[in-house]
């Protein structure tokens, strides 16, 4: 049983580090793209800025679930 729990603790940790990678990297795009006036940048990067917020989200709600799951 504990070798779950160390498990969904390490994929709570990876899954939380992946969203905020993915919104640090949509925040650089979305500034570059207010920097050079391209609206395209922008879009990508709000987009990036969003789903980075929408995986860590789950990171932190979701994955703690399974715990509950194995017990």
């Amino acid at each position: 049983m504990e070798f779950f729990s160390s498990a969904i603790d390490t994929l709570q940790t990876l899954v939380i580090a992946l969203g905020a990678g993915l919104g640090v990297w949509g925040i650089i795009n979305l500034l570059e793209g207010y920097g050079n006036d391209n609206p395209g940048a922008k879009s990508q990067g709000i987009k990036q800025l969003m789903s980075g917020a929408g995986v860590a989200l789950v990171g932190m709600m979701l994955i703690p679930l399974l715990s509950n799951l194995f017990s």
